[in-house]
């Protein structure tokens, strides 16, 4: 049978041996060692375009071709647990910073041309939830829209590639 479509993205989790796989509708995360399928997410996305794992493991977002992006707490069911809306077209990617007990962030960034940042604060106490507050929304100066951003792996700094092959670093965020 169909196993959720085309693969969209793939990415490993930070410290154990998961892989998630992101197909048009649902997230698959594998269990590698025991080759296994671990759980299935649903962001109830018509169109999943981008997928992001936070640093500490317990948290992703899916981001959509219909302007949503999800955020799936993974200790909890697999329904997204928030969902956020801050673009006007289709969101092309998600990130994380690296250092994210250092510095906070998460960015998204879509055809509509800007780069969403958040402070996307997650706790070590289990019973409080993140949070997920928009700090500032960036023109990336590309008319066909933004591509990809990704975060410095130790600057508070941002980067962004637009559809018109520009990239754009910020550093005051």
């Amino acid at each position: 049978g169909d196993k959720g479509g085309q693969i969209q993205s793939c990415v490993f989790h930070p410290s154990k041996p998961f892989l998630f796989v992101a197909s048009r509708t649902t997230v698959r995360l594998y269990h590698l060692a025991r080759q296994e399928l671990v759980k299935t997410l649903r962001s109830g996305c018509k169109w999943i375009s981008c997928l992001a794992i936070h640093p500490g493991g317990d948290h992703c977002v899916v981001g959509s071709r219909d302007l949503r992006l999800c955020w799936h707490d993974l200790d909890l069911g697999e329904q997204a647990h928030r969902t956020l809306k801050y673009h006007d077209k289709a969101l092309r990617a998600a990130c994380f910073h690296p250092k994210s007990s250092r510095y906070p962030l998460m960015a998204t960034c879509s055809d509509d041309g800007t780069v969403q940042v958040f402070h996307a604060k997650v706790f070590d106490d289990l019973t409080t939830n993140p949070s997920i507050v928009p700090v500032k929304r960036l023109d990336a100066s590309s008319p066909k829209g933004c591509l990809d951003c990704a975060f410095h792996p130790t600057q508070p700094w941002l980067f962004s590639g637009g559809a018109d092959g520009s990239v754009k670093l910020f550093h005051a965020l």
